[in-house]
């Protein structure tokens, strides 16, 4: 028996579609599992016809597509370890399923089952890797879907330096080893699923994109997405992403402006030096707990955490007054174009540090196994 594939189907209040779906997903190999969110007592016929070839899980109220797919990954991870494929005299032979790949598929009919099958091929080879089933964005595509997904892709190049095409496909097929740490990842609605890019993106996780059939049924009108609300909570989390740093550097430069015309006006030896170092504990402050907090959301000791950041932050601090020091005195540079200049060279150094050392998620995956359990209880 080859690698177990399964697709897991988030749906709000879908057609017959759906049931197509299921059919000719079933035919290229695929175990399937339904979530109905939410959907009501009118969509009842079409889940109790799913449930003839699929797991079926039900939310009681609709939760949004992105604690959909947590219910999913959760029953999966759970319930779906193991496959029985032979009976025979002397018991049952099970065959292990802990190297499954799961591919997340919309359930009104934008995905064809070719492309899913492809993709989950892919993240059988490319094992720890998020594979994207991407859209071309050519032909008769609507302008709605066109001017967001540029919108959002070109935004979060900018805020992870990580170039995707198509941001907002529903098509990822991925490695079941990957669930634990894809349920900690927050978000309920369709900001989950720009959340799983940012924060691989983070942890350096490789995602990969195959190109598929671009779909669009009777001009997406079957589609859920609030433009307004979803489009809020999308770029509300991209701007919380790329914020950090700029910030830092905000209270960095007003801090070192009003030191310098300070020290200028008291007639102090060695203002710039003075200058630079208060504005840098400032800011230092603020952007460790931002950091810890919000943007890595690292569960690191902070005695430790605070620790190793603060010894980097020293160590960037006397590079940094060196550099300044020499663009101000060697090469004459005017000493606010000078600060923006060293800010910028040593911004790389503190964020691949902090990255990979100080709030390294590293073990995430694990954290996850410990709390997947609590994650969306479906009745």
């Amino acid at each position: 028996m080859g690698k177990r594939y399964i697709a897991l189907i988030p749906a709000y209040e879908p057609d017959t579609k759906m049931l197509t779906l299921i059919d000719e997903l079933k035919t290229k190999g695929f175990e399937i599992v339904v979530v109905d969110d939410g959907s009501g007592a009118g969509y009842e016929d079409i889940f109790e016809k799913a449930e003839q070839k699929a797991v079926v899980l039900t939310h009681k109220t609709n939760k949004g597509k992105g604690a959909a797919i947590k219910t999913g990954l959760n029953y999966i991870y759970k319930y779906m370890a193991y496959s029985e494929t032979e009976k025979t005299a002397t018991g049952t032979i099970r065959t292990s399923g802990k190297d499954s790949v799961i591919v997340t598929v919309d359930a009104d009919g934008q995905h064809t089952p070719e492309d899913a099958l492809r993709i989950a091929k892919i993240a059988e080879v490319k094992k720890d890797a998020l594979v994207l089933g991407s859209r071309e964005f050519t032909g008769d595509v609507p302008a709605r879907s066109m001017m967001g997904n540029t919108i959002t892709r070109h935004v979060y190049s900018l805020a992870t330096g990580v170039d995707v095409r198509d941001t907002q496909t529903g098509l990822r097929a991925f490695g079941r080893t990957m669930i634990p740490g894809l349920l900690e990842i927050e978000g309920d609605r369709y900001e989950y699923e720009i959340n799983m890019l940012l924060e691989l993106a983070r942890e350096g996780t490789p995602i990969i994109e195959e190109d598929i059939e671009t779909v669009y049924i009777e001009g997406n009108k079957s589609s859920h997405f609030d433009t307004v609300r979803d489009s809020f909570k999308i770029y509300k989390e991209i701007i919380k992403f790329s914020a950090s740093s700029f910030i830092g550097f905000l209270i960095d430069y007003i801090a070192f402006a009003a030191l310098m015309l300070t020290t200028g006006a008291a007639g102090l030896a060695h203002g710039l030096i003075i200058s630079n170092i208060g504005a840098r504990v400032l800011s230092s402050l603020a952007n460790y707990s931002i950091n810890r907090k919000l943007v890595f959301k690292s569960k690191a000791k902070v005695a430790t955490s605070a620790l190793q950041y603060f010894l980097l932050a020293g160590i960037i601090l006397i590079g940094n007054t060196i550099v300044l020091s020499t663009f101000t005195g060697a090469l004459e540079m005017n000493s606010m174009l000078a600060k923006v200049l060293t800010e910028m060279l040593f911004f790389f150094i503190s964020w691949t540090v902090q990255k990979y050392v100080i709030f390294y998620k590293g073990d995430r995956y694990e954290q996850g196994k410990e709390s997947f359990n609590s994650i969306h209880d479906c009745t």
